[in-house]
């Protein structure tokens, strides 16, 4: 919360209230039994309250994609526009690796019963996936603008995204301690260097 005002910092600390009593609820009682006002009476706030932060109980765990989102598109934003599509993409990624790495315990925690809650959630992992497939398209978007490329055209916005983001799928699903946020970030960094050195250099060009 560094650098927000006043009202910020209390908008931001509602926000976390209603996700860790949401979070916590979901694990003990399930996602399907628990309701929206259970949520909102277990963070001492109204349902009206709750609705302010989020559309619904779906919304609230993908919150954290939405922020995962928003940190890749302004790396993409950032970087020169002058370079290699790939290269922009790789720093995108590599910006949300920071994130990750400077995450608070507490955004440590969080992380940890969302993933449990996924795995537990058949129909909400698949929200999830459908809501990556969304990140996706706009990062074919802004890769493709950013070239002059059509996307409906022209795949190789759509192989850029894909190649970098598989590296995140990898980290994610294959680490040697599910449990443990460190070995998740370093095994997207290797996956990533896999994928930059199996590639031509100015495959993308």
């Amino acid at each position: 919360m560094t650098g927000m005002g006043l009202r910020e910092r209390k908008k931001e600390k509602t926000r976390l209230a209603l996700v860790d009593a949401a979070l916590d609820l979901f694990l003990e009682h399930g996602y399907d039994t628990t309701t929206i006002d259970q949520v909102a009476g277990s963070a001492d706030v109204s349902p009206r309250t709750f609705f302010r932060y989020f559309t619904s109980k779906d919304h609230l765990i993908l919150w954290f994609h939405d922020q995962m989102e928003e940190t890749m598109l302004e790396a993409l934003a950032a970087r020169p526009a002058g370079e290699p599509p790939f290269a922009s993409m790789t720093h995108a990624l590599r910006a949300q690796l920071r994130t990750m790495e400077e995450a608070t315990p507490e955004d440590v925690e969080r992380f940890l019963k969302v993933r449990r809650l996924l795995d537990a959630t058949p129909h909400l992992a698949s929200s999830a996936y459908a809501r990556a497939i969304e990140t996706e398209r706009r990062l074919v978007e802004t890769v493709a603008a950013r070239r002059g490329l059509d996307p409906a055209d022209n795949p190789l916005p759509h192989l850029v995204v894909s190649f970098v983001m598989a590296s995140l799928r990898v980290g994610l699903t294959c680490p040697a301690d599910p449990a443990d946020l460190p070995e998740i970030v370093r095994r997207m960094e290797e996956t990533l260097q896999l994928v930059e050195r199996s590639l031509r250099p100015g495959w993308d060009s």
